[in-house]
């Protein structure tokens, strides 16, 4: 290497160490950086785009991609609380089921368990919210039905009562 020169960076790279010396040396200087384009979009680099159709097929998905819900959470709830006939225990069964065969990926099946563990939730929680209001109802019914009952009752023994009081005397 001669004087005023230095290895660069990259292998075989001889980067003069100052201009002065470069220009001195008689070696041609590079021209300086043109200035920078800043404007978008750079035209010069979008993509072509061609008028050719892509041959790869179209894929249209017929059925929902969404797993099914397996309603496990309003199972545990009528089991613990509103077991209703043992409906409630019925329907965490298939939720459990639904659960299952969705980890195992057998969409279908879990849909099929999912939509039995509903109904069953259905009817556990409807028969656990009528029944007591049935009951309630014919409680305050029979009551009303006793009270009068009575009141009658005791309109009859008194007119009987008083007219025997009257045959006495």
């Amino acid at each position: 290497m001669g004087p005023g020169r230095r290895q660069g960076l990259y292998k075989g790279a001889v980067v003069p160490c100052c201009p002065s010396r470069a220009a001195s040396a008689g070696e041609p200087r590079a021209a300086p950086p043109a200035a920078m384009d800043t404007s978008y979009p750079r035209e010069d680099y979008l993509p072509v785009t061609s008028h050719k159709r892509d041959p790869s097929p179209t894929v249209i998905a017929v059925g929902s991609s969404v797993a099914p819900r397996d309603h496990l959470i309003w199972s545990v709830f009528n089991t613990i609380y509103m077991n209703f006939c043992c409906l409630g225990f019925v329907a965490l069964a298939f939720s459990v089921k639904a659960r299952d065969q969705k980890v195992a990926g057998d969409v279908e099946a879990a849909r099929h368990f999912s939509s039995k563990a509903r109904c069953y939730n259905i009817l556990a929680t409807v028969g656990s919210l009528l029944l007591p209001l049935l009951l309630t109802a014919l409680i305050i019914t029979g009551v009303i039905h006793l009270s009068k009952l009575a009141q009658e009752s005791i309109d009859f023994f008194s007119y009987q009562l008083s007219m025997s009081d009257d045959d006495d005397k």
